[in-house]
């Protein structure tokens, strides 16, 4: 076991927080409980066979390494007093006996984000047998299977505890999956025009990156200013890729004298919001069945067009010549086309011509009829394999990987009717199903090899998004790519933020008209984990270059900064902003302002209300959306939001 030196405040901290991982997530995860929300985090790790006890300890001190390097870089760390503790522990199996021992009788909560689903859900059944009280959180990617599982354990904690406040019960169980939350984001980046977008109560928050302005000149504030970017009209590179870049850096949550003397600076700002469609489902990806085009090439259509136009003006002539009635006259004709009628010997002229030439139609019509039957079950042969990139396609989207993150954006790009070209290396990676059924062109190999991005029409496409797990391996594709096309726009998922700060900038410098982005996915979602935790219900998060602004739902009562103040008292510039106020009674709040409402029209409650007036006075029941940094959030909720200490004192 290896542990952070204690601080020295000397505050007791009755509860702790366990994270449950091996990966990057659960190494964010335990750096923002402890150096943002100064919180007591033991993070477990799987054992791995090792012929020796040092083999073990020579991996945890390699992952604290990591953990140490996650905290360097989180906002406000500077300040190694102000910071938590965190310890590692080793297990073999996470079962009941392992939640034992390391305290979850006496935890304040426990986020359970192994990649693997299995291990999360029995080790959540496991944690609330032992512990009713206990929040959980957990990573799951089944989504389906997660809204089953809160109401599980969220039942399974009332049973146990029946005077259960049930208002902590709306936080004791929460199911979040990383894909679905980086996902929005990273499709974001891809597409010229779609901003980062937060849903809340029915509505689309729309967060727009605003180019600075010319000297002297003020930017759109929109509906407000929600950042300052680190680029300027002098250095479009800017910092991005830092969570740390001194004074370059980004500026979250501003007040407006900050806004007016900072021309030249791009900003994010809240332009619009709208509502959604709750009872139309996402348009789904066109041709997903197999219609009469896509069973036969234009060619053979055509042939067919051809001579179908043919045997109808023999049907006609011989009508015309003959004085028959036209279906006897059809009649003729078919019979003739099949060579199954009597020759025309004794007939007229004009009637052995037509005969001939329904002859000669037929001959022609048979290979005809044969190559369609063969293009058809070859088409149906192949209607579950890959397709390959269309002939003439551009304007679109190349992405690399269909891993987890991979699948979950190729999904969120179909749904916005973007065309994609996928590039993945494994034939049995778990997005391959999902472009097999979405029929999305897909090409097989490692994209760092010469032609796999060739074959992907990187020549022409608008945008790459290099999702895989290997930074080297994305970093390698976005040069190859560059490479072929100077101009393209290039979004990369980095972890590192050195890392990830080197690339940017020497990418920016080399090609300083292509657009740049760096994402890391579990920067993108380690805050809306931990505000999970802490008992907030965060509705999303939207990345401001390599730093993330929360919107989170929260009650204004017990909270001093916000409780009896105007909206522009409650005002701190850089930790927190009052967005909307939720105007729906407290019988008829969503208890989830992150889902769409199945009210229509004026079936629906009254809801959240978004042109505020600055001189309003929020009230102990009334409930907020705020926008917040990560300090701003933690320092808000403080110590009252854990399930332990509310359902202590009832």
């Amino acid at each position: 076991m290896i542990t952070f030196p204690q601080p020295a405040t000397g505050v007791s901290r009755p509860g702790h927080m366990i994270v449950c991982g091996d990966d990057a997530l659960a190494e964010r995860l335990a750096a923002e409980l402890a150096t943002v929300y100064r919180e007591r985090v033991t993070l477990v790790i799987p054992s791995l066979p090792r012929p020796g006890a040092s083999t073990g300890r020579a991996r945890a001190a390699a992952l604290l390494g990591r953990i140490q390097a996650a905290m360097n870089r989180t906002e406000g760390s500077a300040d190694p007093v102000a910071t938590g503790t965190a310890r590692i522990v080793e297990t073999a199996v996470l079962d009941e006996a392992a939640l034992a021992g390391m305290g979850v009788r006496e935890a304040a909560a426990l986020a359970l984000v192994h990649d693997d689903d299995e291990t999360n859900i029995h080790a959540a059944l496991a944690a609330r047998r032992l512990n009713p009280r206990l929040r959980l959180v957990i990573r799951l990617y089944n989504r389906k299977l997660g809204q089953h599982l809160e109401e599980l354990l969220d039942q399974a904690a009332t049973l146990a505890v029946p005077g259960l406040d049930p208002e902590a019960l709306d936080t004791s169980t929460t199911v979040l999956s990383d894909a679905d939350t980086a996902a929005p984001a990273l499709a974001a980046t891809a597409v010229a025009g779609t901003s980062k977008v937060v849903q809340a109560d029915g509505l689309l928050l729309r967060a727009v990156e605003r180019t600075p302005p010319g000297h002297g000149r003020v930017a759109d504030p929109g509906l407000c200013t929600l950042a300052l970017l680190s680029s300027t009209t002098n250095d479009p590179a800017g910092a991005e890729g830092s969570d740390a870049s001194g004074r370059e850096a980004p500026i979250l949550l501003p007040d407006d004298d900050t806004v007016a003397g900072a021309t030249g600076r791009g900003t994010v700002v809240l332009e619009t919001v709208t509502h959604t469609s709750s009872g139309s489902a996402p348009r789904r990806l066109a041709g997903r069945g197999l219609p009469l085009g896509s069973l036969f090439s234009r060619r053979l259509r055509w042939s067919l067009a051809g001579l179908l136009g043919c045997v109808l003006g023999v049907a006609v002539a011989t009508w015309l010549t003959t004085g028959h009635h036209p279906l006897h006259a059809a009649y003729l004709t078919l019979l003739d086309l099949f060579a199954i009628g009597d020759p025309a010997l004794d007939e007229p002229t004009a009637r052995q011509v037509l005969q001939l030439l329904a002859g000669l139609a037929g001959l022609l019509l048979m290979p005809v009829l044969l190559a369609a039957v063969l293009e058809a079950l070859g088409t149906f042969r192949t209607a579950s394999a890959l397709r390959r990139p269309p002939r003439g396609l551009s304007g679109h989207v190349v992405l690399v990987g269909l891993g987890k993150i991979g699948t979950r954006v190729l999904a969120r790009l179909r749904e916005l009717d973007i065309p994609v070209v996928c590039v993945e290396e494994d034939p049995e990676a778990r997005g391959i199903p999902l472009a097999r059924r979405l029929r999305v062109p897909t090409v097989l190999g490692d994209a760092t090899q010469e032609g796999v991005l060739e074959a992907a029409k990187i020549h022409r496409a608008h945008s790459l998004l290099a999702l895989t797990s290997h930074d080297t391996t994305n970093l390698e594709s976005a040069l190859y790519a560059r490479s072929v096309k100077a101009d393209l726009r290039v979004a990369l998922r980095l972890y590192d933020d050195a890392f990830a700060t080197a690339v940017y900038r020497t990418l920016r410098t080399a090609h300083p008209r292509a657009l740049t982005r760096s994402r890391s996915v579990s920067t993108l979602a380690a805050p809306a984990f931990a505000g999970a935790m802490m008992g907030r219900q965060v509705l999303g998060a939207i990345p401001v270059e390599r730093r993330v602004l929360l919107f989170a739902a929260l009650a204004v009562a017990g909270h001093p900064q916000l409780e009896g103040r105007t909206i522009a008292e409650s005002f701190r510039p850089e930790k927190w902003r009052v967005l909307a106020l939720d105007t729906a009674d407290p019988g008829e709040r969503l208890p989830d302002l992150a889902a769409t409402p199945t009210h229509h029209g004026a079936d629906r409650p009254r809801g959240l209300v978004w042109d505020l007036h600055p001189g309003y006075v929020l009230r102990p029941e009334d409930r907020v959306v705020l926008a917040a940094t990560r300090q701003g959030l933690a320092e808000l909720l403080g110590r009252q939001s854990r399930l332990g200490a509310r359902t202590t004192d009832a």
